[in-house]
């Protein structure tokens, strides 16, 4: 009987250390998909591949390589000058810390681009690039012709640059911005709407562009709205995939920044037209008018303003992003 007893115990400690090393053979295969550095890859124009500037991209810490992930692109808001180092250095600090993206990209444990676009001053300074103005988007030659387009083969090139680390992203984009960049962020997504699977964008500095052509008879040009879309991108708006999209647009109450008041935001009949159709003041009614105009033409859009709170960025904005793209990301 003690014989027995002896075997039987031994057999359960052999199992218990076999399962034990099994346990953690399946724990060392999950660390070892798990990126435990931050990564910043500074990758350099190609304009072979379509992208005339360059473009960050970050690996976040924590990312588990076992997963296909969702890439976050926001693009870069760093101001006027006519060197493009200069926009490099700040972009390089946007992508690691300084941008609500970069705190997204830490927290949702994404890879995040940004992209080095110019905003020259000298002979160009009503070309807003930043926001991907009119002026901007009618560019037909040079190095600045169709920064959307340009900024989609960053993405895909992106794929590739991803993929020698282990890393695969989804066919669809999630992309943020903040003030130009979410203006960017609004437009592109009109404009793209077939690889965008979510958008946040905040400050938008006057209206959020509308998916409609005319307004009480008035014609909506782009940036306002689609009336010479064809024209402009050679192609038609595709309001099936558009409708698609989940937005949240965001503004604080306080915010002040008006873009229509610039020159380089707006042409003089944008700004008659803004007031006239929408009205001269930015917060809520202009914002109150655009998402009724996005609710009427069934656009999955989320509209939100913050009591209290100026043309920034704060902690309950970001938690509410953060799980706007965290339901997205969680969807199956």
């Amino acid at each position: 009987m003690k014989k027995l007893t002896i075997l039987y115990v031994t057999f359960v400690l052999i199992m218990i250390g076999f399962i034990n090393s099994f346990a953690g053979v399946q724990s060392d295969s999950l660390k070892s998909n798990l990126v435990f550095a931050d990564t910043i890859i500074k990758i350099e124009a190609n304009p072979k591949q379509g992208f005339n500037y360059p473009y960050y991209l970050r690996i976040p810490k924590g990312l588990n390589k076992s997963d296909v992930k969702y890439l976050l692109v926001e693009t870069n808001n760093t101001g006027v000058n006519d060197t493009i180092q200069f926009h490099e250095q700040v972009a390089y600090l946007q992508i690691k810390r300084n941008s609500l993206g970069s705190s997204l990209c830490s927290n949702l444990k994404i890879p995040f681009l940004m992209p080095v676009f110019p905003r020259p001053q000298k002979n160009d300074g009503n070309i807003y690039t930043h926001a991907f103005d009119r002026d901007a988007a009618m560019i037909d030659k040079g190095e600045m012709k169709r920064l959307d387009l340009q900024l989609i083969a960053m993405i895909e090139n992106a794929r590739v640059v991803l993929s020698n680390y282990e890393i695969s992203i989804k066919e669809k984009i999630l992309i943020n911005g903040f003030s130009a960049s979410g203006t960017f962020a609004n437009r592109f997504t009109l404009i793209q709407p077939e690889i965008v699977a979510g958008v946040a964008c905040g400050g938008i500095n006057a209206i959020a562009i509308l998916p409609i052509a005319k307004l009480e008879e008035k014609k909506l040009k782009y940036p306002l709205g689609i009336f010479d879309f064809e024209a402009l991108f050679a192609a038609k708006f595709n309001i099936a995939a558009y409708q698609q999209v989940p937005q949240f647009i965001y503004m604080g109450e306080k915010d002040t920044n008006d873009a229509v008041l610039f020159d380089d935001a707006y042409s003089n009949s944008e700004r008659k037209m803004i007031y006239q159709l929408l009205g001269k003041t930015m917060i809520p009614d202009r914002f109150i008018h655009c998402e009724q105009i996005y609710r009427n033409n069934n656009v999955n859009s989320t509209f939100k303003i913050y009591p209290d709170i100026g043309h920034e960025t704060e902690q309950t904005i970001f938690l509410d992003v953060y799980t706007f793209f965290k339901n997205i990301i969680s969807q199956i």
